[in-house]
């Protein structure tokens, strides 16, 4: 009697086996492309068109690249970078991998792209044809691309080339001021300097230009984000609600002729 339980036993665990061997079998693809990509943390695929520099298309979906921020259309070097993104990415096989965010508002993919285990965004910041660029907050790369960004202005490549105006060492960053949303330059040569078409940039997209402005020897201005009436020691940042992001952001001045002036960033 007690033979024939064991009996039926080992015929019960045969029987589960058995089972489980046809559910591996017929299931096979489906456990193989999971077990691939949890071990695999990058996607693959083919440019397939640059948009500008800082935009692809990867098998028939839209990229944007992160840690960048390339010159829209009509700005300098924005022909400059989107060749040089073509040059490294057309009709390539490239790997993507992801950051913070998977998708932006526009319903790209954000991703840091990858061609010969090069990442091709930090080689754009490097030859200056992007500022980085991280909205969402730091990450692993931040320190490389920060760094790119410094070996770019020493080399001073293109966006990172130093102003030539006369007045390019006369202006300094006095005060910054994140949380307030304000910046106070000062002038501090014995002569007037012409700011006129200067612009204040962050990170990303939004941009103050100077008016017809001239600022004193010895003087300083303000400017502050939001909606006001400008007078001789302060102009409005006007249409935003703020610039500079708590999770980090850059500030950078440039010339009317697009020379840096300055940059700094937290």
């Amino acid at each position: 009697m007690q033979k024939t339980k064991k009996n039926n036993k080992f015929k019960y665990k045969l029987l589960i086996l058995g089972l489980v061997l046809v559910l591996f079998v017929i299931d096979y693809p489906i456990l193989n492309k999971a077990i691939s990509n949890w071990l695999v943390d990058y996607e693959t695929g083919i440019v397939e068109r640059v948009i500008d520099g800082d935009t692809v298309v990867v098998n028939g979906s839209s990229v944007r690249m992160l840690g960048i921020n390339s010159p829209e259309r009509g700005e300098k070097y924005y022909g400059e970078a989107k060749t040089f993104l073509e040059s490294l990415t057309l009709n390539k096989l490239v790997k993507m991998r992801s950051g913070k965010e998977d998708i932006d508002l526009y319903k790209r993919k954000l991703r840091y792209i990858f061609v010969d285990n090069e990442n091709v965004n930090k080689l754009i910041v490097q030859r200056g044809l992007a500022n980085f660029y991280f909205p969402s907050g730091k990450d692993k790369y931040y320190n490389s691309f920060f760094e790119a960004w410094g070996r770019c202005m020493s080399d001073e490549r293109n966006l990172c080339q130093s102003s030539k105006d006369v007045c390019s060492t006369c202006i300094t960053l006095k005060n910054w001021d994140t949380k307030g949303q304000s910046v106070i330059f000062s002038n501090k040569c014995g002569m007037k300097c012409e700011l006129t078409g200067w612009t204040i940039k962050d990170e990303g997209r939004k941009k103050f230009i100077f008016p017809n402005f001239v600022l004193n020897s010895n003087s300083e201005v303000e400017i502050k984000v939001g909606d006001g009436n400008n007078t001789n020691k302060v102009s409005y940042w006007s249409g935003e609600e703020y610039v500079w992001t708590e999770t980090g952001d850059s500030i950078i001045l440039r010339d009317s002729a697009g020379g840096l002036i300055l940059f700094k960033s937290y």
